[in-house]
């Protein structure tokens, strides 16, 4: 089967396939189908408001959590044990079974949360740069401290209900294991292979290539690049990358490089929250080299990097749902990432929060 004779191509009008190649897997993009009227799922637009602290929430400073311990009254960032976690440090190893269809293996690690801030009601984009640049500075002394032990140091945020979050104080969370996860070995074999073959990492390449073709990027500093991936699955769907040398991890990043970073993060999730005026919801994490073993070498084939990974489509209230064929099939999606990147370059720099804000004192 061939296309059609005659017809030239369009991303914007012709579905085609994109290829990632940090999962090795394909997109299918189709964004003809943005035309189509919306009769299913919406969200509720209306903005929760948030208490700057509140006396129930047990991620607040001073405040109770649920195995009775009292969080200090802390100014800034604060860690401690995940009071339900999903990995622990002691569990014993699981009997093998005689058929290779059932197997499993010992899976132990450490679970911590994380608080950003001591406020409830602010979150990255609504923090000033030096309060990020501590939030940064945190994730690289929980990287060194638990990649001295664990193979994988995951640093993740939900941000909104949507995505699963059940405490709206600004947090994230960090799951240290003795193993590598999936998406962590995809990675992994997926740079190795590529560094390899053409002696320079996939990611410092890539994030040389998207600077000079410019149509994906969203903002972009002297050290760093924030652009929606060539493959991204999600609408809004975005990658941070350092793009003038190789870094392996966050404990590698310089004082200046940590400063740019938390100014492009704010400039980032500012214009995430800017498209459709809400605090956007959306998971993201960073993936770096593997630690633990893998401190000693033999993982130059990794660059440092950050996911961020939103649900929504069209509006605050319509989102991306990932279900039947993208589930049993291939991962879809409804607009090009060009057309993502452009509408969102296109919204103003200034938080809309601080923009009304203004506009308020003015009248």
């Amino acid at each position: 089967m061939s296309g059609q004779e005659g017809v030239k191509f369009d991303p914007k009008e012709h579905q085609h396939l994109r290829y990632n190649p940090l999962t090795e897997r394909w997109v299918l993009v189709s964004a003809h189908r943005m035309t189509r009227p919306w009769a299913g799922q919406t969200e509720s637009v209306s903005e929760q408001q948030v208490a700057r602290s509140d006396p129930q929430n047990p991620l607040c400073p001073g405040n109770t959590r649920a195995n009775g311990q009292v969080n200090p009254d802390y100014e800034s960032t604060f860690v401690f044990d995940n009071d339900f976690p999903a990995l622990q440090p002691d569990a014993p190893d699981p009997p093998q079974d005689d058929d290779s269809l059932f197997q499993s293996k010992a899976a132990r690690g450490k679970c911590q949360v994380m608080c950003f801030h001591p406020w409830s009601d602010v979150t990255l984009p609504l923090m000033s740069q030096d309060e990020v640049i501590k939030v940064i500075d945190k994730w690289a002394e929980l990287v060194e401290e638990l990649g001295a032990t664990y193979r994988w140091v995951q640093i993740f945020e939900n941000k909104g209900a949507m995505m699963g979050c059940s405490n709206p104080h600004p947090h994230c969370q960090v799951w240290a294991s003795n193993f590598l996860p999936n998406e962590a070995v995809l990675s992994d074999r997926s740079q190795r292979a590529y560094y390899q073959q053409h002696q320079e990492q996939l990611l410092l390449r890539y994030a040389d290539q998207e600077a000079k073709r410019h149509e994906r990027v969203v903002v972009q500093s002297s050290d760093w690049l924030a652009v929606v991936p060539y493959w991204a699955t999600w609408p809004y769907q975005t990658m941070l990358l350092p793009r003038r040398r190789h870094i392996l991890r966050l404990t590698d990043l310089t004082p200046d490089e940590k400063r740019d970073l938390a100014d492009i993060m704010k400039r980032l999730l500012t214009k995430y929250d800017n498209l459709f005026e809400v605090s956007f919801p959306y998971s993201m994490g960073w993936h770096g080299a593997p630690t633990g073993p893998h401190l000693s070498g033999g993982v130059d084939h990794w660059q440092l990097h950050a996911h961020y990974y939103p649900p929504l489509l069209r509006s605050a209230s319509i989102r991306k749902f990932m279900v039947g064929y993208e589930m049993l099939a291939q991962e879809q999606r409804d607009l090009t990432p060009e057309q993502a990147a452009e509408r969102l370059r296109n919204v103003p720099d200034e938080h809309y929060r601080n923009r009304k804000k203004s506009d308020k004192e003015k009248e």
